[in-house]
């Protein structure tokens, strides 16, 4: 009878944060960091089961946002993750 062997080791090696490139307008910071929260809400909303933007209300999302332990999402992040998801279908 075969045994399965158990691994303490990750199968990958977590990405390593780079930091962001100098010099740009503070505009292009923040546009930058709220598209990646709105992939960061899209994923974690379509691992849940929300497949359509009628279904991503904005207290959706926010309350979504609270579960990952991210800051809640200003009204246009929120614009974002219904695009995301309407786009990602």
């Amino acid at each position: 009878m075969a045994v399965a062997a158990v691994t303490t080791k990750p199968l990958h090696k977590p990405l390593q944060k780079k930091p962001l490139p100098a010099g740009r307008p503070r505009e292009w910071y923040v546009s930058h960091n709220r598209r990646l929260k709105a992939m960061r809400l899209a994923i974690a909303l379509l691992d849940t089961g929300v497949y359509h933007p009628s279904s991503a209300d904005n207290d959706t999302i926010r309350t979504t946002a609270e579960r990952i332990g991210i800051h809640p999402p200003s009204d246009t992040t929120c614009r974002m993750v219904r695009a995301l998801i309407r786009y990602g279908r």
